[in-house]
């Protein structure tokens, strides 16, 4: 491992007991498979950088942009990487602190846009008595349709 990957992967570590409040917020509806049964991981290294949020099976990586993403020198560094990003197949998705705080609602549905839709409903509950497993089925068989 060359040794600016292990820096990374260390500071990872450091960030991932430390996430902002957006974060912190941001990672109470992407952890646990909450959004659309997409797994994520946080504070996920890729090459010399560390990424807010991955959704690794997706390619997809989630960036909040707080107050020090503003400066011209800032910016710069964030297409510096978002550039790298993209060139190892990464998709890269930001929203700022604000939307988080103000409309976390439509974040969630903004991010789950990115993502493809897995099965919303489960699959029928073996405990299930005849004629409602057979309205599940039904309902799966519309919605699939």
């Amino acid at each position: 491992m060359r040794e600016q990957e292990k820096k990374s992967q260390i500071m990872a570590k450091h960030w991932r007991k430390n996430l902002t409040g957006a974060e912190a917020i941001l990672w109470s509806i992407l952890k646990g498979k909450k959004l659309n049964g997409h797994q994520f991981r946080k504070q996920h290294p890729v090459g010399n950088y560390i990424t807010d949020f991955a959704c690794i099976a997706q390619k997809l990586i989630i960036e909040v942009d707080g107050a020090t993403h503003s400066t011209n020198a800032e910016l710069k560094y964030d297409r510096k990487r978002t550039n790298f990003l993209k060139s190892q197949g990464w998709q890269v998705f930001r929203v700022g602190n604000l939307d988080i705080y103000n409309n976390l609602d439509g974040v969630f549905q903004a991010i789950s846009d990115e993502l493809p839709l897995t099965s919303t409903l489960p699959p029928p509950s073996p405990y299930m008595g005849e004629e409602n497993r057979l309205s599940h089925s039904l309902t799966n068989s519309e919605e699939e349709q």
